[in-house]
């Protein structure tokens, strides 16, 4: 391999690491103006959703406690048999919402990231 295959190799690594690093600042920047502009909103709606959390788990424990209660009552299971068709239920419906939530939380959200994207990787192979 020759001296210029090896520096043309690594310019092209050297764009790609570029481009990796201006899309990042960018959008890190940009995140970080709106979290400045909308400090007090972003607070109040983190502590409205994390108390409104708390409650629905509590909630959730109340209503299992009393289904697995029912199942005893009503079906003749012990303790144990009903927990353990809890807890499987419980895995199936968290399984499909991580599921859901990953599909749902995948990509880039903010419109100035692709815009930023864009012009440095237009910027970087030299087109106008």
């Amino acid at each position: 391999m020759s001296e210029f295959q090896r520096s043309s190799g690594l310019g092209a690594a050297a764009r790609v690491t570029a481009i990796a690093g201006s899309v990042m600042d960018l959008h890190v920047r940009i995140a970080l103006q709106e979290a400045d502009r909308e400090k007090r909103r972003l607070i109040s709606g983190g502590i409205f959703l994390a108390m409104g959390g708390s409650l629905m788990l509590m909630a959730l424990i109340g209503v299992e406690v009393a289904l697995v209660l029912w199942m005893q009552e009503n079906w003749g299971w012990d303790l144990l048999f009903a927990s353990l068709v809890m807890a499987i239920i419980n895995m199936f419906f968290a399984g499909v919402s991580l599921r859901i939530g990953g599909q749902l939380a995948k990509g880039p959200y903010l419109p100035e990231t692709f815009e930023g994207l864009a012009r440095t990787t237009k910027a970087v192979f030299g087109k106008s």
